[in-house]
């Protein structure tokens, strides 16, 4: 999810009322970013509490459980601390080797829109079937290798109950029902809008498609960009050219917006369950997105970028321990402060380890200053933001400057204007230096799903 939700601003006109509901009875961080645009990433740096560089896993086929045997992660504090924990749906990276039982007092492992495409070896849960009729439901057969994954409609022969996301939905609202005994950590992952982008029909009627907006992207918008940033923006670009050439572009914006709001409601039936359980005022609430999503932006289509569409992600805490709930956090912030704002908020032990800055002050202060915000990806291509520049800069010394406020599309590159040296030479200062060798990928294991155990090949 990226930042087209109603509090952010991110799109005129999505329907996000339940996100916006949250935002107003806690502090939505308006400027918040992922540590790394790209699932594994960005799950393992908040569930850490460690950046990209410093775990190793700057991808989505390293797993981290055998790259970090003695990492004590979020909810192994919270067990460790006397807290019950619990989780369903998408919380780590959701193929098999990523979600270790160690983790979790219980845990209701993610159910697919799409059992037709889950590749068996990737998804051992899941009982593959048939392709179904209509299939693709976009009609854009034969793109790629991802084809299956990269399909947007209604699914025939489901109400909204029956979509993948609403298991974990049911998991939280029945767990929310039950007494416990001693305190509790939810983790509710909901896999839309991720890819495909499937929901009902009532979320794609919200949003006629002569009424959608598409992306402003200048015919020079690539020119000013060093070459590492031209080779991020064009990975996987044959697929935006592929909707563009068939005249589906309206269509798949018209689908990603469908499965935001599709995700807002089921945020809306977890938040309506705690308010409805006894938990709900003893209750801190986060709500997060892994990362943000480009939907034609500098020609791409996808994540896996330091640009603002692809690190911006909605960022809330509500509950006790806010104050001046309603009022934003504008300050830059990043997914990496969640660990230590909780360690600090339930007053567990602290833990050295954590390279993520606690949100405290700005929960008691909104006005509270902090130092900028980072986002990584792979090794060594990093952006540094602060609310009036963006500084990106590559492993081979390639840099971007944005002027975040005269300029928030990111369209004027200013890094090789002199008069920006100063500000570069700021904003550089804050680049992290530690880029450890990538961790082993999941093809260099043999792992067996049934006793989560992993054997180097």
């Amino acid at each position: 999810m990226n930042d087209w939700v109603g509090c952010l601003g991110g799109y005129p006109g999505v329907q996000t009322p339940h996100i916006d509901a949250l935002a107003r009875r806690g502090a939505l961080f308006r400027d918040a970013h992922c540590s790394s645009p790209l699932c594994n990433p960005s799950r393992t740096s908040v569930l850490t509490g460690m950046r990209p560089g410093t775990t190793g896993i700057y991808g989505n086929e390293e797993f981290w459980r055998p790259a970090l045997p003695d990492v004590v992660t979020l909810p192994m504090h919270m067990k460790a601390n006397g807290y019950h924990a619990a989780g369903a749906g998408k919380v780590f990276h959701h193929t098999s080797g990523f979600n270790p039982p160690d983790q979790w007092d219980e845990y209701q492992i993610q159910e697919f829109d799409d059992p037709w495409y889950r590749r068996t070896e990737w998804y051992p849960w899941v009982t593959r079937i048939p392709n179904p009729p209509g299939h693709p439901f976009n009609g854009l057969a034969g793109i790629d290798r991802f084809a299956g994954e990269f399909d947007w409609g209604v699914l025939p022969g489901r109400d909204e109950d029956t979509y993948g996301d609403m298991a974990a939905v049911r998991y939280g609202r029945e767990f929310l029902k039950r007494e416990h005994t001693k305190p509790f950590f939810l983790a509710l992952g909901l896999w839309h809008p991720h890819i495909p982008l499937f929901a009902p029909q009532k979320y794609f009627d919200l949003y006629p498609e002569d009424q959608v907006r598409l992306p402003e992207v200048p015919a020079d918008d690539l020119d000013d960009l060093p070459e590492a940033g031209k080779q991020l923006a064009a990975f996987r670009r044959h697929e935006h050219e592929r909707i563009v050439a068939a005249g589906k572009w309206k269509e798949a914006v018209r689908a990603y917006l469908a499965c935001i709001s599709f995700a807002d409601a089921m945020v809306g039936r977890i938040v309506e369950a705690l308010d409805a359980s006894p938990y709900a005022d003893n209750t801190v609430i986060v709500l997060w997105s892994d990362h943000g999503w480009h939907l034609g932006e500098k020609v791409h289509w996808h994540k896996s970028t330091l640009w603002q569409r692809a690190t911006h992600v909605p960022l809330i805490f509500a509950g006790p321990g806010v104050a001046a709930a309603g009022t934003p956090r504008d300050q830059p912030v990043e997914l990496l402060d969640i660990y230590p704002t909780l360690v600090e908020m339930l007053q567990l032990p602290r833990r050295e380890d954590l390279e993520g800055l606690s949100l405290v002050p700005l929960l008691r202060d909104p006005s509270a200053t902090r130092r900028p915000a980072v986002s990584s990806f792979q090794a060594n291509n990093h952006a540094v933001i602060t609310p009036e520049f963006r500084y990106i800069r590559y492993h081979d010394g390639g840099e971007e400057l944005y002027d975040r406020r005269a300029d928030p599309n990111e369209w004027k590159n200013l890094a090789s204007e002199p008069r920006h040296t100063g500000v570069k030479q700021e904003l550089a200062q804050w680049i992290p230096t530690r880029a450890v060798p990538r961790a082993p990928v999941r093809d260099q294991y043999d792992f067996d799903f049934a006793t989560y155990s992993y054997r180097r090949k």
